[in-house]
């Protein structure tokens, strides 16, 4: 079982987290859902220490590291556990799509160049890319990158994946393709947190649904009971201006 317990993060004045706890068990497909600015991609970014949260501790396997005071030691040791899938892609403009892949394997696991190059081009061809493999990122559509992205946080073998609102920069028809790819890695088991605002995507993928809204989590469930049987009024709100929206977009 992975674990955030207590995690409090502010900027400033702004209480952006407010003592936020969630479990996360083996296979388990965990999406947030909420409006912006309610601390969903904070969270995120706190547990792979791209924040550094105020409060709060990340039980990974029977170990618990302090969110706020780990060392530099136990950050790396995190990052190698936990990979990170970013909305912008988060590639290196100056390597190549295999390049980007081995590159974790290589330098954070000490991989030979010629065992995570393998790897590289498995992971290539499994995503649909293998013809891909020399291209720098400035070559490639924006959904392209993003499958790079996710083969990347595949390839490391972690014991959890965060997505970053995975879809959001990508054109809408692009953004099949992803989710698509995000399901291949659900069938995989591997433990996932995933902040997006595909409704029938979370509906489908999920086997549990947290919503946030003012930094907390306001309620969670399967996805059943958030989007069928929701308890709290915030949540019936927010559902029904999302839903809303989505019936509005389909028939512009």
């Amino acid at each position: 079982m992975i674990a955030v317990e207590h995690v409090k993060k502010s900027f400033g004045k702004q209480s952006v987290l407010k003592d936020v706890s969630l479990e996360i068990d083996d296979g388990d497909v965990v999406v947030i859902l909420g409006p912006s600015g309610s601390g969903k991609t904070t969270l995120l970014r706190c547990i792979n220490f791209l924040e550094r949260a105020d409060e709060g501790n990340l039980l990974i396997i029977n170990e618990r590291i302090d969110l706020h005071s780990a060392k530099r030691k136990e950050i790396l040791n995190v990052r190698k556990r936990v990979a990170f899938v970013f909305q912008n892609y988060g590639l290196f403009a100056n390597k190549t799509a295999l390049q980007n892949i081995t590159e974790g394997l290589i330098v954070s696991r000490k991989v030979p160049k010629d065992e995570a190059n393998k790897k590289g081009e498995e992971i290539l061809e499994w995503v649909g890319l293998l013809d891909k493999k020399d291209y720098y990122p400035s070559q490639l559509s924006g959904g392209q990158q993003q499958r790079i992205g996710i083969a990347r946080a595949v390839a490391l073998d972690p014991e959890l994946i965060l997505f970053d609102e995975p879809t959001s920069a990508l054109d809408p028809e692009l953004v099949g393709d992803v989710l698509s790819l995000i399901r291949k890695v659900a069938k995989k088991g591997i433990p996932m947190v995933i902040v997006t605002h595909e409704m029938s995507f979370a509906q489908e993928v999920a086997n549990k649904v947290v919503f946030m809204d003012g930094g907390v989590i306001v309620e969670q469930g399967t996805p059943k009971d958030i989007f069928y049987h929701p308890k709290e009024e915030r949540t019936k709100k927010f559902l029904e201006r999302v839903l809303i929206q989505e019936k509005e977009i389909y028939y512009i």
